[in-house]
C-alpha cells in the first residue's frame, strides 16, 4: 500500500498537520450521510430531466448567426426549468457572472415608480451600483425612478416577519431574497426559511414578485426556491450548477411571463430569448449540470471540515460544523489581516492552476474595500472550484468555498493551516 504521507512531504507539509486535520475529520464523517442522500436525489432529478427532454448528441452542435432554432440552447433551458421546477428558463454563456444574471432579473421586471424591497438586508457588494446605493457612471435602478428599501434579518439571521409586514403596508412590487450570506456573518437561508417567508409575503401582497439570488445554493437541498413559491431565481454557471465544466454563463428561471420580460433585457424587446448563440457550449453546460450534485456535495463536506478544524483552533466559524448548510460558503473569523491573507495564500498554493502565484489584496471592481482572492481554477473565477476570498476590513473574515472533489477541498484546508503555521501565526 502506498503511503500518502510521502506525497504530503513532497508538498512540504509536516505529518503532524495532516494528522491534526484527519483527527478532526474522523469526528464529522457521520454528518456526511445526509449530504450523500441529497446528492443522490439531485443526481436522479437531473438525469430524469435529461431523459425526459430526450437529450442527444445533436444538441451539442454549433449554431451560427442569430441562433434561430438553436436546439442545443433549447435543450439546456428546458432541462434547467424542469430541474428547478420553473415554467421557463434563460441559460446563456453570454451572461458574464452571477451579478449580471441578477441585474437582468432586476432590470427585467422593475419599472419607474416601482418599489424594490430586500428582506435579507443589504445585498452583496456588487449589486450596490446596480441598485444605486453607491455612485456609478452607468444607469442604476434608482436613476430610472425605482425606490429601494430593506429589512434586516434578525440578530440570529432569520427573516424578521414583523418588520416585513410593516414594510408591506406600502405597495411593494418586488421582494428580493439573497440566499447566501455573502460577506455578512450569517448562515445561508434554508429552503424551509424561504418557503415560510414566501407564504407570509404572498398572503399579505399576492401580486408582489418574489425573486431569489440562489448563488452558491443550488443542490444544497432536495428542493430549490422556485419549487417553494419563488417567482424568479438566478445564479451563475461558474458556481454550483456548472459543476466546474461550464466555461462561463448564468441562468434565470421562473414564471413564463417574467422570463419573457427578462429576455427583453437580455437581447431586446421583440427578440427576447429567440436569438442568441451558445457558441458550442451546450455540451460543457449540460455535462457540468449532470456532475453538479456530486461536485456540490464534495464542496459542502470540505466546508464542514474547514469549520471543524478552525473551530478546534479557537476561531469563530459560521456556519458551525454541525449546522445545516444552505450554501457552500464557510466563513472563518480571524480578527487579523495577516491571518486572513495567509489563509488565502495557503488556499492558492493548494490549487492545480497558478499554485505558484501569491495573491494580494486589491481594489476589485464592484467591491467597497480591498479584497484578496485565491482562485487557482481551471475556469477563471470559478467559485465551485477550490477558492477563498476576504474583504480586508474588520473583523477580518475569510470565506472558503468549493472544491471539485472532497479530497481537493480537504487538501486546501491542510495547506491553509500549514501556511498559517509556517508564518508563525498559529501554533499547533
Amino acid at each position: 500500500m502506498r503511503n500518502k504521507y510521502d506525497f504530503y512531504e513532497k508538498f512540504g507539509i509536516e505529518k503532524k498537520v495532516v494528522e491534526f486535520i484527519e483527527s478532526n475529520e474522523s469526528t464529522i464523517n457521520e454528518s456526511y450521510k445526509k449530504i450523500d442522500d441529497i446528492a443522490e436525489y439531485n443526481q436522479l432529478k437531473v438525469l430524469h430531466a435529461m431523459q425526459m427532454h430526450k437529450l442527444s448528441d445533436i444538441h451539442f452542435n454549433w449554431n451560427t448567426g442569430y441562433g434561430y432554432d438553436d436546439i442545443g440552447r433549447d435543450a439546456v433551458e428546458n432541462i434547467y426549468k424542469t430541474v428547478f421546477g420553473a415554467e421557463d428558463a434563460i441559460v446563456r454563456p453570454i451572461i458574464v457572472s452571477g451579478t449580471h444574471a441578477l441585474t437582468l432579473m432586476l432590470t427585467g421586471v422593475l419599472r419607474p415608480k416601482h418599489r424594490l424591497l430586500s428582506i435579507t438586508g443589504r445585498p452583496y457588494d456588487t449589486l450596490e451600483k446596480v441598485i444605486g446605493l453607491s455612485p456609478s457612471s452607468a444607469m442604476s435602478l434608482m436613476d430610472i425612478g425605482v425606490t429601494y428599501d430593506e429589512v434586516q434579518l434578525t440578530d440570529t439571521g432569520q427573516f424578521d416577519f414583523s418588520n416585513i409586514e410593516t414594510a408591506l403596508k406600502e405597495p411593494v412590487n418586488v421582494i428580493y431574497i439573497q440566499r447566501s450570506a455573502g460577506y455578512s456573518w450569517r448562515q445561508g437561508l434554508s429552503i424551509e426559511d424561504i418557503k415560510a417567508v414566501i407564504l407570509h409575503v404572498k398572503r399579505l401582497a399576492p401580486s408582489c414578485i418574489i425573486m431569489v439570488d440562489n448563488c452558491y445554493g443550488e443542490f444544497l437541498d432536495y428542493l430549490e426556491p422556485t419549487e417553494v413559491g419563488a417567482d424568479l431565481m438566478a445564479g451563475s454557471l461558474i458556481k454550483n450548477p456548472g459543476g466546474g465544466l461550464a466555461l462561463s454563463g448564468g441562468y434565470i428561471v421562473g414564471k413564463s411571463h417574467l422570463i419573457e420580460q427578462v429576455a427583453g433585457r437580455l437581447t431586446s424587446p421583440g427578440i427576447g430569448k429567440e436569438c442568441g448563440l451558445t457558441f458550442g457550449q451546450s455540451r460543457a453546460i449540460l455535462q457540468g449540470f449532470f456532475m453538479a450534485p456530486k461536485v456540490v456535495s464534495g464542496a459542502i463536506k470540505g466546508a464542514i471540515l474547514c469549520a471543524k478544524v478552525y473551530e478546534s483552533l479557537g476561531f469563530d466559524v459560521n456556519p458551525k460544523p454541525e449546522s445545516v448548510r444552505s450554501d457552500i460558503i464557510q466563513a472563518v473569523q480571524f480578527g487579523d489581516p495577516e491571518k486572513v491573507i495567509a489563509f488565502c495564500r495557503g488556499i492558492q498554493s493548494a490549487s492545480p492552476v497558478d499554485s505558484f502565484v501569491t495573491p494580494e489584496p486589491w481594489a476589485m471592481p464592484g467591491y467597497s474595500s480591498d479584497v484578496i482572492m485565491a482562485a487557482g481554477a481551471f475556469v477563471q473565477g470559478s467559485s465551485i472550484e477550490l477558492s477563498a476570498d476576504a474583504p480586508i476590513r474588520p473583523p477580518y473574515i475569510a470565506y472558503f468555498q468549493g472544491g471539485l472533489t472532497y479530497e481537493h477541498a480537504k487538501f486546501g484546508v491542510i495547506k491553509s493551516l500549514d501556511r498559517l503555521i509556517k508564518e508563525n501565526l498559529i501554533i499547533l
